[in-house]
């Protein structure tokens, strides 16, 4: 296929149901199904409260990267609109900032799997089912965007009808004519209270929630192959909200009303850490629903797996757009007959097929650290977003152009978003596990514009000796 300008383009193969999967299988899965874990024993029942708030400031966040999409539907998500309205280093550095928050999401998500492959097979190597699922979802991607798009939908509806499955099940254990030994509402709050560690357990699992977010901006990276994205892209945001509530307060309040929550606590950590198993499977477990319980570890694997999928597809169309920006090297230019980027697809594979290495040879709480360093680049790319949309509105307001989705409460929300993350950076530098990745930002900043000084100066030499 070719664009206008006689270039190679990405093929418009996705259609309004798959891109509105596409953003639904992002936002569900390791940071819901496993990271949750780790928030309940910070901040208790009242993580619900902290995924409520996260919820809000997701969708801010996403309605002005959504005004900016459906304005100018390109591929490469946040890296054109920092390229084009807030000058040369902070697209170059917002570009590069997605790249490696993805191939750490990436990372955290095939180390996953090795998890919830243990349910049923504990013996097996972790590194042995990351290596088999690395191999089967990167040759998928390898085939056009279409079947992507496809074998993403199919992901998410698995998903989306196990989640309401479980919600239903849950509810009939609580709520029904024979409840389930243990099973009450009152687990909410009888439990050492609502905030059994205060605000302060809260404010400390914050970082954690965030995690659970950091997938919600990949359907930004399906403009540039989407059919009609003036109507698909702001059909799958505005469910954002909604999705939050059945899917992440829905599903964690039924969770904490089967059993007491500091118990399920107690139950991962002697397998191990927080992160042990799904909370989700270990209540069915211990509630002695084995089915039920091993149906779900199979629902838990699908979801790492489609977020897996995505960030392989996000990743390989992020460099292949900032090759054409001239902020990587122009091999990620190349596509495959399928038009697939096909370099940029590969390098992705190779740098996150490390996570089989990391796996291989374990270090203690490596998905929390994962977590961690992801939480530290997405507020990033949150925080980007929310600034360059101020920079996108004032070029717009001078051109008297209206927009056709607008976000809404602007320019406040804005900067209400802008607040929460410097917040949410400050309180990470108190919580040991992630203190480091907070450190390491201005190791990284310095390295990206020393990259960018560098790329500038030799595009400096090409033109000079051009003109020679």
């Amino acid at each position: 296929m070719k664009a206008q300008n006689g270039e190679e383009a990405l093929q418009r193969g996705l259609s309004i149901r798959h891109i509105q999967m596409i953003g639904l299988g992002g936002a569900i899965g390791t940071g819901l199904f496993l990271g949750s874990a780790g928030v309940m024993k910070a901040a208790g029942p009242a993580l619900l409260l902290g995924y409520a708030l996260a919820g809000i400031i997701a969708f801010w966040m996403m309605r002005q990267l959504g005004e900016m999409l459906v304005d100018e539907p390109v591929s490469g998500n946040l890296s054109y609109f920092a390229q084009k309205y807030s000058g040369g280093f902070l697209g170059y550095l917002s570009g590069w900032n997605y790249v490696a928050t993805y191939i750490l999401v990436g990372m955290a998500e095939l180390t996953a799997v090795g998890k919830y492959m243990n349910y049923w097979w504990p013996e097996l190597p972790t590194w042995l089912s990351a290596a088999g699922f690395f191999i089967i979802i990167n040759g998928l991607n390898l085939l056009n965007v279409r079947i992507y798009g496809e074998s993403e939908f199919w992901f998410a509806i698995v998903k989306v009808v196990a989640i309401v499955a479980m919600i239903m099940f849950g509810a009939w254990m609580v709520f029904g004519p024979h409840p389930q030994a243990g099973a009450s509402i009152s687990n909410l709050w009888t439990h050492g209270g609502f905030m059994p560690h205060g605000w302060t357990g809260l404010l400390m699992a914050m970082p954690f929630i965030m995690f659970a977010f950091g997938g919600l901006e990949m359907l930004g990276f399906t403009a540039g192959e989407a059919r009609d994205p003036q109507t698909s892209i702001p059909a799958a945001i505005n469910q954002v909200l909604y999705r939050i509530g059945i899917f992440y307060i829905g599903a964690l309040s039924i969770l904490l009303m089967l059993m007491p929550w500091d118990s399920l606590v107690v139950s991962l950590n002697t397998a191990g850490d927080a992160y042990s198993a799904s909370p989700f499977v270990k209540v069915l477990s211990i509630l002695d629903s084995k089915v039920a319980a091993s149906l779900l570890n199979f629902v838990v694997l699908a979801a790492a797996l489609s977020v897996y999928n995505a960030i392989v597809y996000c990743n390989s169309r992020q460099l292949y757009a900032m090759a054409k920006q001239g902020n990587a090297p122009k091999i990620f230019l190349k596509l495959s007959k399928n038009q697939i980027p096909v370099n940029a697809l590969a390098i992705t594979a190779v740098i996150t097929g490390a996570t089989i290495l990391l796996n291989y040879f374990p270090t203690k709480d490596l998905i929390g650290t994962l977590m961690a360093l992801t939480v530290t680049t997405t507020v990033m790319n949150w925080l980007l977003t929310s600034y360059i949309h101020l920079k996108f509105k004032a070029v717009k307001a001078a051109l008297g152009q209206k927009m056709a989705f607008a976000a809404p409460f602007f320019p406040l929300s804005n900067y209400l978003c802008i607040a929460f993350i410097i917040g949410l950076l400050c309180t990470m530098t108190l919580i040991p596990e992630t203190r480091i990745s907070i450190w390491m930002i201005p190791l990284w900043l310095l390295v990206i514009y020393g990259l960018y000084r560098k790329k500038n100066a030799v595009s400096q030499e090409i033109i000079e000796h051009k003109e020679i």
